[in-house]
């Protein structure tokens, strides 16, 4: 059956029932959003995040799938099998890969979070309150710049761009103002698609509504004719922006396929944002919880690291234990192999391609936190190949646990669940969580940081406009907010066809921005495209409902 074949026959417990029975939470406690999902006023629950925090990272991501969120929820599934009282906490998928390439970010096979199709579309509306939001800022800009432009802002260093949930390259760059002065002042802007915007990171660093306020007020939407920043709260938009917030900060409830709670709140990119679940769901999380689960977005030098150097050191969080996803047809496609071959047994691909899985684990180690292997099984991995990788991992002291969750659900999972407790109970795998750089570091050290220890690049490459860019934001506070560097996440470097465990090259920052109200800096490296484009045949195509509105092609 198809994935979403799986979850239509899959037997939902009413979401008021799951809640009362896995996390002690009384009906009242829940705004239902139906039969299956509910939001949680976070303030509504007493007492402090005190349970286990395991992450769920990845070797860098394939055209085949690592199946990182389907181990997500796996391994949940495999904790509650065993006896231990774990939620799961993961991110809303965005409907650009929806429609697009990638699909939705529900799991897959028989772990799976549910009700699947919703959850992949509109869900709670947590993303349209968002783009709304966006949205509302670049109104008021625009009407600011109609109604005399009391603060002076240079309409050519107007930087606040719209928002929409959904890939369209046509909107990267666009005119507004055209049709005469009635509408407006006519300049350029351009749209960035939801999960990519400055208000999404905000949401998910935000550890409550006041936060969140704060921050918003934080926002530079430009600069005057003085060359000064001019701020959000200076517009006075934090306050609608806010009211537009204030439901969908509450974070969402659903369940998995074998009712397993689980959080799905929030979805910033891991190549353009920091790719984590909301701080505020994954607190929630740990109240409720012994053993909350979450996952950080692409390979875990993406992902892991901003969920280390900006997550966890912006929320007070600290990492108990990380499990790093890997396949067999992964490791061959970095080693070498066509796409198209991947199903073919090749030893010796595989081999070469455990450099990257190496160089992941290699990477967790520099930030403290024991970590365990999960390969996920695939049809077509052969014994020798599965041999072959568990000798490897054998070779590098870390302990790699077989998964058939996809198959098998949680039952799949129970072997790995055991070796999370066990890891999590050891004395001698204690987690010393620390970030990899101080927050008093200059911005270009930091870069050098990550670019050498992350990504073994030999040093950064600046632009003479990024230097003297970075060396000013030195001389303000902006110095100690951690970067994250945006880049292509299929391979260490920042060009996209080197694969394996690439070394000894230079990372280009082309251009650096400041995420006030998120409180970090972007470092965009080589091309990326914070609007992406749909394919030449898009996932939307596979998409339909019929006469009774039941969906097919989601997947």
């Amino acid at each position: 059956m198809s994935d979403i074949e799986i979850a239509r026959n899959a037997k939902l417990e009413p979401i008021a029932e799951l809640a009362q029975r896995c996390l002690g939470l009384e009906k009242e406690q829940l705004i239902p959003y139906g039969h299956f999902k509910a939001k949680i006023d976070p303030q509504s629950i007493d007492g402090e995040p005190s349970s286990k925090l395991v992450l769920v990272t990845a070797i860098s991501p394939t055209p085949a799938g690592e199946g990182k969120t389907t181990t997500t929820i796996g391994l949940g599934d495999g904790l509650r099998l065993i006896g231990k009282n774990a939620t799961i906490c993961l991110r809303e998928p965005s409907l650009g890969p929806s429609f697009g390439m990638k699909g939705g970010a529900a799991g897959g096979g028989y772990a799976q979070v549910v009700p699947m199709d919703e959850i992949n579309l509109h869900f709670t509306g947590d993303f349209h309150a968002i783009s709304a939001a966006n949205n509302l800022l670049a109104s008021i800009i625009d009407n600011h710049l109609h109604w005399g432009n009391k603060l002076n802002i240079d309409p050519r260093k107007v930087t606040w761009r719209r928002a929409l949930d959904l890939n369209d390259r046509a909107l990267r760059q666009i005119v507004v103002g055209l049709g005469g002065a009635i509408n407006g002042l006519t300049r350029e802007t351009g749209f960035d698609i939801t999960v990519a915007s400055e208000v999404m990171a905000i949401f998910c660093l935000a550890s409550g509504l006041g936060d969140l306020k704060r921050r918003l007020g934080q926002v530079v939407v430009g600069q005057n004719s003085e060359g000064e920043n001019v701020h959000a709260r200076e517009l006075v938009a934090e306050g609608s922006m806010t009211a537009l917030l204030k439901d969908a900060i509450q974070p969402n409830l659903v369940q998995t396929l074998e009712k397993t709670p689980a959080f799905v709140h929030g979805g910033p990119f891991a190549n353009i944002a920091h790719g984590c679940n909301s701080v505020v769901a994954t607190k929630l999380a740990m109240k409720l919880s012994d053993i909350v689960v979450t996952e950080a977005g692409f390979g875990a030098d993406l992902g892991a690291e901003k969920f280390f150097n900006i997550k966890c050191r912006k929320s007070g969080l600290r990492p108990d234990a990380s499990v790093i996803v890997a396949t067999i047809r992964a490791l061959k496609y970095h080693g070498g192999v066509k796409r198209t071959d991947l199903d073919e047994e090749n030893i010796e691909a595989v081999e070469r391609g455990f450099a990257n899985l190496r160089r992941h684990l290699e990477n967790i180690s520099k930030f403290g936190v024991p970590t365990i292997v999960a390969l996920n099984v695939f049809t077509a991995d052969t014994e020798a190949e599965t041999k072959k990788f568990t000798e490897l991992c054998e070779g590098e002291g870390v302990k790699c646990v077989l998964a058939t969750h996809w198959a098998n659900g949680g039952e799949g999972a129970k072997d790995l669940a055991e070796e999370v407790v066990k890891m999590l109970e050891s004395e001698d795998q204690v987690s010393n969580f620390a970030p990899i750089y101080p927050d008093d570091m200059s911005l270009i050290e930091k870069l050098q940081t990550v670019a050498r220890e992350i990504y073994r690049a030999d040093d950064i490459e600046l632009t003479p406009a990024v230097t003297k860019k970075l060396k000013s934001l030195d001389q303000t506070d902006v110095r100690n907010f951690p970067v994250c560097i945006a880049k292509t996440p299929y391979s260490f470097s920042a060009d996209q066809t080197k694969r394996g465990a690439v070394s000894g090259f230079k990372m280009p920052i082309r251009e650096v921005r400041v995420a006030y109200g998120a409180e970090f800096v972007v470092a965009l490296a080589g091309e990326i495209m914070t609007m992406p484009g749909l394919p030449r045949v898009p996932a939307s195509e596979r998409i339909d409902v019929d006469d009774s509105g039941t969906l097919t092609g989601l997947s």
